[in-house]
């Protein structure tokens, strides 16, 4: 007995269908607009007019939208005095503002959460700050002379095990 197969169909070689080229373009042509579509806006357009900047600090995420106005400050839709309860959170948060001699200029709302009060004051500082310089670029150099579009990295220093916390130990007995 053979290894060939006895069918005559199975020898038949596969055949190949030559395909006819695309024709390639020689200049690409400029698409135009449509008459009827309106000219192209920029990013605060698109966002309402808005200037947005995220701050961060600690556990806390700030974001904040600026916008010319008449001077309002709303943070978590509450008023300034009644949403920090320390008079150092309320002075550090419109500090960016009164660098930039923006105080009664720009209308500012934040959404806060996470972090504690401090925290929380630091993220909309750094968002404040972040909005004001893409709201006006001339803005930066006051900002940036304040220490006001600095992050501040420090965080809370994990508790290790063995220990009372981060640093603190079980108190030693010698006897």
């Amino acid at each position: 007995m053979s290894d060939q197969p006895t069918d005559p169909a199975a020898k038949l070689e596969p055949t190949v269908v030559p395909v006819a080229p695309t024709p390639t373009p020689t200049a690409i042509e400029p698409t135009q607009p449509a008459p009827d579509a309106e000219p192209r806006r920029s990013s605060q357009d698109k966002r309402g007019g808005y200037s947005w900047g995220t701050g961060r600090r600690k556990c806390a995420v700030a974001r904040v939208r600026v916008k010319p106005g008449d001077g309002k400050f709303l943070i978590n839709g509450r008023e300034i005095d009644s949403y920090f309860g320390e008079d150092r959170d309320r002075k550090d948060v419109v500090a960016p503002l009164q660098a930039t001699n923006a105080l009664g200029k720009f209308d500012v709302f934040a959404n806060v959460k996470g972090g504690g009060p401090s925290g929380q004051a630091g993220a909309v500082v750094l968002g404040v700050a972040r909005a004001l310089r893409q709201a006006d670029a001339t803005l930066e150099h006051a900002l940036r002379d304040g220490g006001y579009l600095t992050r501040d990295s420090r965080m809370v220093e994990r508790k290790k095990y063995g220990q009372r916390g981060a640093r603190r130990r079980f108190q030693f007995s010698k006897r």
